[in-house]
């Protein structure tokens, strides 16, 4: 069951499915902000000082290497965190935080919300089990970057957007695309292009709940710039 986030008045789906009483404990230091696309959030090693709450939008997590090469292992809409973990104690970023698509947050300091999990059995649950859930996600990442062709890769960090942004334009480059899925840029261009001059849909979550009569999809011709499709 989908939490409704209009009720709570609480856009983030883990702040929205907190109890009142709980979640009293972070209101007074909570601060909404506003999240530029190519921002980053928290850097690999680093301590983690803050913790981020979308409520649009969509932030990657990249694992960087040495040489300064760098892959998404996870993504971050309004159904998650970045930095949560420092809730249950002091913790150095594994990740690279960056803005993919602009978007509004509340923003907490990681001390306070640290207390926060200590004072509710509630707010520790669901930092674990969101835990949980991302590292799942990074496993079905690090499968489908070995196993699938780059334009599969490409169609499923699509779809996720969809589902998160519930629009058919997505600004995003080449560029950032490439970094992304740890490709070149030409070669996100070549697989875009191709599958974009087949008439490639790629339905949203609702469309697939709705069958084929009332799918209209989300097309790659956004890659390219061109506008959406009626």
């Amino acid at each position: 069951m989908q939490l409704d986030r209009s009720h709570t008045g609480r856009r983030n789906l883990l702040l929205a499915g907190l109890p009142a009483g709980d979640f009293v404990l972070l209101a007074p230091y909570l601060k909404e902000v506003v999240l530029e696309q190519g921002a980053v959030l928290q850097e690999q090693g680093d301590l983690v000082d803050q913790v981020y709450f979308p409520h649009d939008g969509i932030i990657s997590l990249l694992a960087v290497m040495r040489q300064g090469d760098a892959i998404e292992t996870a993504t971050i809409g309004y159904e998650g965190a970045v930095g949560s973990f420092a809730g249950l104690g002091q913790r150095r970023s594994h990740t690279r935080a960056v803005v993919q698509v602009a978007g509004a947050a509340t923003r907490i300091a990681a001390s306070h919300f640290r207390k926060a999990v200590q004072d509710s059995d509630a707010i520790c649950k669901i930092v674990v089990r969101y835990g949980e859930m991302l590292l799942i996600q990074v496993q079905q990442t690090a499968a489908c970057n070995a196993l699938h062709a780059v334009e599969a890769r490409l169609s499923r960090w699509l779809l996720q957007a969809r589902d998160r942004l519930d629009s058919n334009t997505i600004a995003l480059t080449h560029e950032f695309l490439s970094q992304m899925l740890g490709v070149r840029r030409t070669t996100v261009t070549v697989v875009a292009c191709a599958a974009a001059s087949r008439s490639h849909p790629l339905p949203s979550r609702a469309d697939r709940d709705r069958g084929p009569a009332g799918a209209r999809g989300t097309s790659l011709r956004m890659l390219r710039g061109d506008p959406p499709a009626d």
